[in-house]
Order: structure tokens, then sequence, then C-alpha cells
């Protein structure tokens, strides 16, 4: 697998808010979301060759239980089933976020799956034409399904305005029954300020429907950076 860092920090979203976790970004991506924080990751991946022992003895280097392994897109690298089995092995709690266009078998405790909404496409910055392959690849329903089906689960959806909430709905009534705790409204942004503003909206639609709301709460402690 290519990695781009690996590193401890407190989980900033999702269930496990504010739980210390050691982070495993994978480098590189089949999506090209216009707003993505990681663009090292997917727009421009970074990263070194490493197999599995390696990963897995960089993460007994920290003192954690929880691994978080993120992207870019992890479930694009073949070795990510035998990491998640050697890492259960060791004991550790392993979520794995992933944005549910592709599906491997993994040892998984919480499988936390972001469908990308239209808001994703990067229409604006069509480079190398994957703004269409984009809109093409965002959405595989079939595989967000078998997460749903065969691990605990969070879906988080990132929401830039309330017209997201649309295809939300349309995107749930077609998974079916979705219990609604386990659906996940993260305002989008990097910035404190503009997190702030949209937490407002963000969070009365989730008391409205029983949603959770989700902050990012490592940019609001550390703000828009690396390794954190």
């Amino acid at each position: 697998m290519r990695i781009c860092e690996i590193y401890q920090s407190i989980q900033g979203e999702g269930k496990l808010t504010g739980v210390p976790s050691i982070f495993v970004r994978s480098s590189g991506c089949n999506l090209r979301c216009t707003w993505c924080d990681t663009p090292f990751a997917s727009w421009e991946p970074e990263g070194d060759e490493m197999d599995v022992d390696a990963i897995v003895s960089a993460v007994a280097f920290y003192s954690g239980r929880h691994v978080v392994i993120t992207g870019g897109e992890p479930m694009i690298w073949p070795d990510i089933g035998p990491l998640t089995h050697a890492l259960r092995d060791r004991g550790y709690h392993i979520t794995v976020e992933t944005a549910g266009t592709i599906y491997r078998d993994v040892a998984c405790d919480l499988a936390s799956v972001s469908p990308k909404l239209s808001n994703s496409t990067p229409w604006d910055r069509d480079e190398n034409g994957w703004a269409e392959r984009h809109e093409r690849l965002r959405l595989n329903l079939n595989v967000i399904r078998d997460f749903l089906s065969r691990h605990p689960f969070q879906l988080k959806f990132v929401v830039a305005s309330p017209d997201d909430l649309d295809e939300i709905d349309d995107l749930l009534n077609q998974l079916g029954d979705v219990e609604p705790t386990n659906v996940l409204l993260m305002p989008e942004g990097v910035d404190a300020n503009v997190l702030t503003d949209r937490a407002e909206w963000v969070s009365a639609v989730c008391m409205e429907r029983g949603f959770r709301f989700c902050p990012r709460l490592h940019i609001l402690m550390f703000g828009h950076v690396r390794g954190v």
C-alpha cells in the first residue's frame, strides 16, 4: 500500500469523536472531491510503498488501541484486507473510512461510509477529465449496502447547504431501513468560522430528524494542518 502518513491524534469526526486514535492514511483515490481536504492523498498523492508488516510496526510505535484507516480511499488497495486482519489479530479496534465505492473483505469494528453528494463533483476544476469520472463513480449503492449489512457503520454526509438534504433523503430511501442515529451530517469546510456558521443549520436539521451532528473537532482544536 502507498502510505502518506501514520500518526496519533484525537478522532475528530463521527461516533468516536474525542477518542485517541492512530491514523493510517493511505495515498491514492478513485474520486476527486472538489473540496477534498487531503489533496496530498488524492489530487496529488504523496507517500511511500509499505507492506503490511511495516505498517503494523509503525502503528505499534504508538500506545493507542484505536486505529483509523483512512485516505484517500483505502479500499483501492488489495492489501487493505490483510492489513485490517493483521491489526485485528493484535487486538486493535479498527475504523475504516471509505466513500463506499469499492468493497473488499476487511476486519472492521466501524465502517465510516461517506457517500459523496453532487456537491463534491469538481466541475470547477475539471483536471484530466476527473469531473465526469467522479460524477460517474461517486455513488455505488450495492457497495454501500455491503458495508451496511456486514459491519457496524456510520453514514457520514458532507453537507455544504440545505440543498444537499434532498439528495440525502433520496439515498436513504434507496438504502431502506437506516436508523437515524447512524446518519451523520458534517458541515463542509476547513475554516473554523465557516464550520461554526454552518453548524447552526446543520445541527437544527439533526435535532429535527434524529440524525447525529458531526463536528470536525480536530479542525476546531488544531486548525487545518497535517498530522492531527
